[in-house]
């Protein structure tokens, strides 16, 4: 083909896309009605075009750890990767090895014994594994009970399914827990769902063993599948508990449980779906026919970070309590009240009076100190008091926003 041929074609190309003057309406599913961007994909826009307006804005607000996987875990992707037969499809059901070593890591830290090879689903992250479960479970006209505040995407993963939420709210006198009296007034009849999790997000509430008694309790009672919800629990916390610890928790419970946070691997998407066989083999029908089996030296790295010991999780630990001392400081400087004592990678704080919500503190941070800490009213109405603060920054920049805000106020 000569280049006068080229230029031909090129210039009917050119010719026919200018032509098109514009995109073709193609109205999006029914079931995305009410379902916006999450609000952290906008934020982070945001912050970008203000960071290209040279306003270089410290982000307190996004929970994804900055510190790296341990060394080992590291070192066994690159070997595993390097090796020629390791990069074909995998099982549905995830590596023996990973399940294996899921089962010896849930019966070492939370005193739970479960079959490798027919209770524990790998997944690619415990958020796919909510939207498997939604899809897995309900149909329209099915009522799902989510915690308000809680995590945003338990209630766009329902609504996408078909289900309509039906919120629960939790309280700071009530030590952010269930209101079971309230509850038991509830019409629960289309109720086939309930999201718990504990420790909680965003509140850092811990749960104790009565609590995970009362949800088995209430969800035998009233036919209802709990969906314990537990990537937390390492972070800040010197006794893990998983709900399926709790007597009968088999027979009405299934656990989401992730690396993302405890191991500083939320970029590798691993998480883990545990329950009884007949809820694994629910959930793998709709799973294996959505994705296929997770990067074999992915899985064999995540086997590797189960077995890490004690002392990793009491270093994370201890850089995380010293992070917090300064994140202490700075919503003092704010006048918010707050416990001392949260768990999780954030911490929970009221707003003082004098500002709306917390969209209008958080606002006023963002656009006149250069640093962004999180609205509470994002996890739900019972959150708009509140603002949340992460820990996933150095000190250096925890330092650094506490006198960008001295300045300010």
């Amino acid at each position: 083909m000569n280049n006068e041929t080229i230029l031909n074609q090129t210039a009917i190309l050119k010719t026919t896309a200018s032509s098109i003057s514009e995109v073709i309406d193609m109205p999006v599913a029914n079931r995305l009605e009410g379902i916006g961007e999450y609000y952290f994909s906008q934020k982070l826009r945001e912050i970008d075009e203000l960071n290209r307006a040279g306003m270089q804005i410290i982000n307190l607000g996004i929970g994804s750890p900055d510190l790296p996987p341990h060394p080992d875990v590291i070192q066994t992707l690159h070997e595993e990767a390097m090796k020629p037969n390791q990069h074909g499809y995998q099982n549905y059901k995830g590596s023996p090895v990973l399940r294996n070593a899921v089962a010896v890591w849930y019966k070492y830290w939370y005193n739970v014994t479960l079959n490798a090879e027919t209770e524990i689903l790998p997944l690619i992250g415990s958020k796919e594994g909510i939207m498997h479960i939604c899809m897995t479970y309900l149909n329209p006209g099915d009522l799902v009970l989510i915690p308000n505040p809680g995590y945003p995407t338990y209630k766009s993963a329902l609504k996408i399914a078909g289900a309509t939420a039906v919120e629960y709210t939790l309280t700071n006198e009530n030590n952010w827990y269930p209101d079971f009296a309230t509850l038991e007034t509830t019409d629960l009849q289309n109720v086939k769902l309930m999201f718990v999790n504990y420790p909680q997000m965003p509140t850092g509430q811990l749960p104790t063993k009565e609590l995970f008694i009362q949800l088995v309790a209430f969800a035998k009672k009233h036919h209802i599948l709990l969906v314990h919800d537990n990537p937390y629990s390492f972070i800040l916390n010197d006794a893990p508990m998983s709900l399926l610890s709790t007597d009968g928790a088999m027979d009405v419970a299934i656990e989401l449980n992730s690396l993302s946070k405890s191991h500083n691997m939320a970029g590798w998407r691993i998480g883990v779906l545990a329950g009884a066989k007949q809820r694994i083999d629910e959930v793998l029908r709709f799973k294996s026919n959505m994705d296929s089996g997770m990067f074999l030296p992915l899985q064999l790295a995540a086997a590797k970070a189960l077995q890490l010991p004690v002392s990793f999780h009491d270093e994370v630990n201890n850089l995380y309590r010293t992070r917090r001392i300064k994140v202490v400081e700075l919503l003092q400087l704010l006048h918010c009240n707050f416990d001392k004592n949260q768990a999780g990678l954030f911490m929970w704080a009221a707003i003082p009076q004098g500002y709306k919500d917390g969209y209008a503190l958080s606002d006023k941070v963002l656009y006149e100190s250069g640093v962004f800490i999180t609205p509470g009213g994002i996890f739900g109405s019972a959150g708009d008091a509140y603002v949340r603060v992460s820990l996933c920054s150095n000190e250096e920049k925890i330092a650094e926003a506490i006198e960008r805000i001295k300045k300010t106020l």
